[in-house]
């Protein structure tokens, strides 16, 4: 398969880290023999009749039914199996399922704390030391002071946000309070327990109360795990998990997986990657359908998603980049650092930023000028690992922060209260104006405030 062709869904892995994802797609599986493919149907929920049959006679097996999102998991050896069922008058699309892998940007790592700062000097004494972001977006912890505004709802009800990361980490002492359960959806892994530590990290930054705090300490969240020891998702995995969530009634789900980018090249048709990109919209739109509030990170390519073939220039291919899902209905977060810029990663574009969040970086200074010596580590974000507490930066660790504040505004409403439509709008409205006057492509309706959107 053309790297043009490929379908990527970005998960902004980053302690230091800003991390994208790759995908391993229809060429390596197509040597492999035997293929994985994504089925479909027209109906968006269930399963037409005689599936199976149609299934069967074009040379596949169904291996995985997703009937709520009317799509299958299919195995075949058959070379000509996608071309025999796209045939079929209920099918959609049809196409290879992709496996997405992490793939860290070079000269880039992680740092996890250490020295004197590994010490335990009382409680908060990391926030209080390091979590410029986290004050950022509570201004200094004032929103705590108001209705809803530590996650306690008014109504008594736990307001649970749903991490679909790599997991988390349950026994680390600043998320034990807070984490309410796990599920995983990792072939051959029962434990929602993270090993990697991304997911850790979104969980502290939304409900951490210890030596750090999440923007909501007394929210809960759970794990919805996704990436396994490989480091690999298959979409429909992805889209089970956030189709469990929403049936779980969990009141906000964080996607710190970027969406999905996929390229567009004449010399190769994109209706072999839509089957993937559609059952994740489907998905997406189930939990929005269900009362859900969505948050996902945008990015960090430090690319402009408004203009497609712009895009494609930038990376080397003709055609056009499109950015996926871009549904209105989503709350899609750009990163800002310290001193309210854009960090020098975050994608950005006209109608394809919602509102920026604090992400991290190493400073202007550094950036202007890109001199090693003038990096300042503590101005990336800090938050808990599995072991301990590390640096990272990314959208990633953007978007937790707004899917927090999205929970701090049902806490103040209380639980099924408000729509999806209605939390993304007290999210816009309230958020403080940076950077250009107005709406702009960098920082969308501007910077989160938590005080503002629960006065």
């Amino acid at each position: 398969m053309k790297k043009s062709s490929a379908l990527m869904l970005a998960l902004a892995l980053g302690m230091t880290t800003v991390t994208g994802l790759t995908v391993d797609g229809g060429q390596a599986q197509a040597q492999a023999g035997e293929q994985k493919f994504l089925v479909v149907f027209k109906q968006d929920s269930g399963l037409p009749a005689g599936y199976e049959s149609v299934i069967a006679n074009a040379g596949g097996s169904v291996k995985k039914a997703i009937p709520k999102l009317g799509a299958v998991q299919v195995t075949s050896t058959n070379p000509d199996f996608k071309s025999n069922i796209e045939k079929s008058n209920l099918v959609m699309n049809a196409g290879i399922e992709n496996t997405i892998y992490p793939e860290t940007v070079e000269g880039e790592s992680f740092e996890m704390l250490s020295g004197t700062d590994a010490v335990d000097t009382g409680k908060a004494d990391l926030y209080n030391r390091y979590g410029w972001d986290i004050k950022q977006v509570t201004n200094d912890g004032a929103a705590w002071n108001l209705p809803g505004g530590t996650g306690k709802s008014v109504d008594g009800k736990d307001i649970v946000i749903a991490v679909v990361d790599t997991g988390i980490d349950y026994t680390h002492p600043d998320l034990k309070k807070n984490y309410l359960y796990g599920k995983s959806f990792v072939p051959g892994v029962t434990d929602p327990r993270d090993d990697a530590g991304h997911g850790t990290h979104v969980a502290g930054s939304i409900a951490g109360v210890g030596r750090i705090m999440g923007v909501g300490p007394d929210l809960k969240v759970a794990a919805y795990r996704v990436f396994g020891p490989t480091g690999g998702a298959q979409t429909s995995d992805i889209a089970n998990a956030l189709m469990t969530a929403a049936d779980d009634n969990v009141d906000v789900v964080n996607m710190s997986l970027g969406g999905y980018d996929w390229l567009q090249d004449p010399e190769y048709a994109t209706k072999d990657v839509v089957a993937d990109v559609r059952l994740f919209n489907r998905a997406i739109q189930y939990a929005i359908k269900g009362g859900v509030t969505v948050v996902g990170s945008a990015g960090n390519n430090n690319f402009d998603l408004s203009s497609p073939g712009k895009l494609s220039k930038e990376l080397g291919y003709n055609g056009a980049t499109h950015r996926s899902p871009s549904s209105q209905t989503l709350i899609r977060v750009a990163a800002n650092g310290f001193e309210l810029n854009r960090t020098y990663y975050s994608n950005y574009g006209v109608g394809k930023i919602d509102v920026t969040a604090p992400g991290g970086d190493y400073g202007t200074a550094w950036l202007e000028t890109r001199d090693p010596a003038l990096r300042n580590g503590n101005l990336r974000a800090l938050s808990t690992v599995p072991g301990g507490y590390a640096w990272y930066m990314g959208t990633s660790m953007a978007a937790p922060k707004t899917a927090a504040l999205a929970g701090l505004i049902i806490a103040k409403h209380g639980k099924d209260k408000l729509s999806p439509q209605q939390v993304k709008s007290i999210i816009q409205r309230t958020a403080i104006d940076i950077n250009k006057p107005g709406y702009d492509g960098e920082s969308g309706f501007g910077l989160i405030n938590a005080v503002n959107a629960l006065k």
